[in-house]
């Protein structure tokens, strides 16, 4: 199958790129890096939330952007609801949730994006409990319909906290939103910083996975909480290699995002440093490179 195939479609992630970029610039360094795609992130804070309220000429002027250089933004990570969760006991709070989904679904709808990831927290701030994960199993039916009339997919992350760190724990609450619309998205880091076989858990799902987080870990371990971001592909624990054989295997072909944060100046030699990495790894896979060779 895969000799037929062209390399994946590579993303990066928007925070791999300094805040302080415009949206043209972040474009023109993703496009010149040689990705496919920038993934463009709605977090909690106001900055990044108020993309929510965006009028349609800012919407359609970026989107005109994205043409214009031929480098789309695919997907948007949407973590605003770590701070608005649907699971929690607050009415208020998962009021606010509804209406971040609502406006999340209508913004990538004009953005062209394909795809929206959810945070995997029924509540972030507040403590967990049966209650909980009843309310958050409720606002992804919510959310899977919205989706479903859109035709916009709802990815759900494998994420750094226990309450969805596993493809497993994703294939049980699958079976109870049950929406075509509501798939996975995997971060390997995640899944390996909890010490689960990522491997394993990869082809579990592979029929459910519809793109997939590039992020280096360490694992946790007695006394040890692991460490979950700031590293750059191939610093951590992952074994890229072991995964591009399953992900050869599998036949999973779907786009992939480097999810990586700009910490300093040397933000760009780290993109490059982890496009070099994956390279090595998917040679050893017998796939195709992802990246032009770059220095």
């Amino acid at each position: 199958m895969f000799k037929n195939l062209e390399r994946h479609r590579m993303g990066l992630y928007e925070k791999a790129l300094p805040n302080e970029l415009s949206w043209e610039e972040k474009i023109a360094k993703a496009k010149a890096l040689g990705f496919d795609f920038l993934e463009i992130s709605v977090d909690e804070s106001d900055e990044r939330r108020a993309r929510l309220d965006w009028s349609d000429e800012e919407i359609y002027g970026l989107r005109r952007l994205c043409e214009q250089y031929e480098l789309p933004l695919q997907s948007m990570c949407l973590s605003a609801h770590r701070k608005f969760p649907f699971g929690s006991a607050d009415p208020a709070i998962r009021e606010q949730a509804v209406i971040h989904m609502e406006k999340a679904i209508t913004l990538a709808y004009k953005l062209g994006v394909r795809n929206i990831q959810l945070a995997g927290y029924d509540v972030y701030y507040e403590p967990a409990n049966q209650e909980t994960h009843e309310r958050f199993i409720d606002g992804m039916r919510f959310c899977a319909k919205l989706a479903e009339r859109a035709g916009i997919m709802l990815s759900v992350e494998i994420m750094d906290t226990d309450y969805l760190n596993s493809l497993s724990k994703f294939e049980v609450l699958n079976r109870a939103v049950n929406s075509p619309f509501f798939t996975a998205y995997p971060d390997v880091g995640n899944i390996n910083g909890w010490n689960y076989d990522t491997c394993t858990e990869l082809a579990l799902s592979a029929p459910h996975i519809t793109q997939i987080h590039l992020k280096d870990t360490y694992k946790v371990k007695e006394g040890y909480k692991g460490q979950f971001r700031d590293l750059v592909i191939g610093e951590g624990e992952v074994d890229f290699d072991a995964i591009f054989k399953t992900i050869k295997k599998t036949e999973l072909v779907v786009p992939m995002v480097i999810e990586m944060w700009a910490q300093d100046e040397k933000w760009e030699e780290n993109i490059v440093t982890a496009q070099n990495r994956l390279n090595i790894a998917c040679m050893g896979a017998d796939l195709p490179t992802l990246f032009p060779a770059l220095t």
